[in-house]
């Protein structure tokens, strides 16, 4: 009797057709992967179990005599084992394999006193290394052209340090097109982050043009410990046959890139500016308040207000506008994405244009931000707990009373009164 007379099943009970004791020919222990027609076929040789299990180390032929009754048994238990086994083996390794994202979620401290985040790719990569050249291939390796970019050649690096020289405030976009233009590399050779990456190595900035400002980039811990304020001319508006300049006055939150106040008025002076201040205010009280130095941001009475709140007030350096890099980014933006649109001729004053201004503010705050990666309503959120909010409606009130002093009598120097007044509103 052959096995082929047997049905074409995978299971165990494809023994059922074998006569009571026949000869079996299969392999020890029994893999889980060889199908059950190799384990019933009459010609088992060692050549053929290895292609069902490469690791085996078999005999030519394995013969066993044996009833049937005792060939099932065996059979099964073998399976079972291996499954048991093969079970065991991939939990191990689900083990293993959950262990590197709980590493890679929490920074690293480097030698040098840095933190790093590393992905779960790099680990395992890491590990591949280590076994292929032990410990001396983790060792870093450097390029032997370092500080040389692969990119530029002798001559574009040299052109770089003649237009920085020529042209100190060009940027490095600026460079390449220039470069382009004068035919020195093409428009595909090399990209804008090449002359970045050169210009930030080689220290340009400084060496090439020394009159330029060391800039460096600040951000606060939390949100509203600094508020940046700036004013922007807005456009014309026609009331009563009569074209009236605007001003946009705003404040942003340099952490979390919150517009907390912003309105248009017909006049750029403190108390207006006072105004936006205080909505601002309702947001949380800013432990920094920084401005430039013009006169709705340098007087006395703003800095009183700062004082009654606890903010720090701090100005500009003179003539350094380009200090304020957050609120004049905000500007750029807002420019390109507000007043572009607008059509002033058919706006029918300042209360229409200050409501299209807070529509605007509404989608900045609830939209993603790329250089937070989230919007920054929920940037703020996140810090909620670290701002301070005002005690109570009435004590933000009382902060922004305007101080005046009252001098009487002959010996007016030695007989002041101090008194408190709200100021009155301006006139729009």
């Amino acid at each position: 009797m052959t096995i082929s007379s047997c049905p074409p099943r995978s299971d165990l009970t494809s023994l059922n057709c074998l006569p009571a004791h026949t000869v079996v020919h299969l392999p020890l222990p029994i893999p889980i992967t060889v199908p059950m027609s190799a384990i019933l076929s009459l010609t088992w040789t060692a050549a053929s179990a290895t292609v069902w299990y490469p690791s085996l180390s078999l005999p030519d032929t394995l013969t066993v005599s044996c009833p049937l009754h005792t060939v099932l048994p065996c059979i099964q238990e073998a399976i079972c084992m291996n499954e048991k086994q093969h079970n065991n083996d991939i939990a191990t390794a689900a083990l293993r394999l959950s262990m590197v994202p709980r590493i890679a979620a929490k920074p690293l401290k480097l030698p040098d006193g840095r933190e790093v985040l590393y992905a779960p790719g790099t680990f395992t990569s890491w590990e591949s290394v280590y076994r292929k050249g032990g410990f001396d291939a983790l060792i870093p390796k450097q390029r032997a052209d370092k500080g040389h970019s692969r990119r530029l050649d002798a001559d574009v690096i040299a052109a770089v340090y003649e237009l920085r020289e020529r042209f100190p405030k060009l940027s490095a976009a600026g460079i390449r097109e220039k470069m382009i233009s004068d035919g020195l590399i093409g428009a595909s050779d090399v990209s804008v982050s090449t002359f970045q990456r050169f210009i930030k190595k080689n220290n340009l900035k400084g060496a090439a043009a020394p009159g330029l400002k060391d800039r460096r980039a600040f951000e606060e811990e939390f949100a509203t410990g600094m508020y940046q304020a700036d004013t922007l001319h807005g456009p014309y508006l026609n009331e009563n046959g009569r074209l009236r300049r605007t001003y946009c006055i705003m404040i942003l939150d340099d952490k979390s890139r919150l517009i907390t106040g912003g309105r248009y008025f017909y006049q750029d002076n403190s108390l207006n500016f006072q105004k936006v201040l205080k909505d601002a205010a309702t947001y949380g009280i800013p432990q920094k308040l920084y401005v430039d130095n013009g006169s709705p941001y340098k007087n006395v009475q703003l800095s009183l207000i700062c004082g009654q709140l606890g903010c720090v007030l701090i100005h500009t350096p003179v003539r350094d506008g380009a200090s304020k890099g957050k609120v004049k980014r905000n500007f750029r933006t807002f420019r390109s994405r507000f007043l572009n649109a607008l059509n002033p001729s058919r706006i029918a004053g300042i209360d229409e244009l200050n409501s299209l201004l807070a529509d605007y503010i509404r989608r900045h705050n609830t939209s993603v931000h790329s250089p937070i990666g989230m919007t920054p309503y929920t940037r703020y959120m996140e810090d909620l707990s670290h701002v301070r909010m005002p005690v109570s409606p009435q004590w933000l009130d009382a902060g922004f009373l305007h101080r005046v002093m009252l001098m009487y009598g002959k010996e007016a120097s030695n007989r002041k009164q101090e008194i408190d007044r709200q100021h009155h509103t301006i006139p729009n």
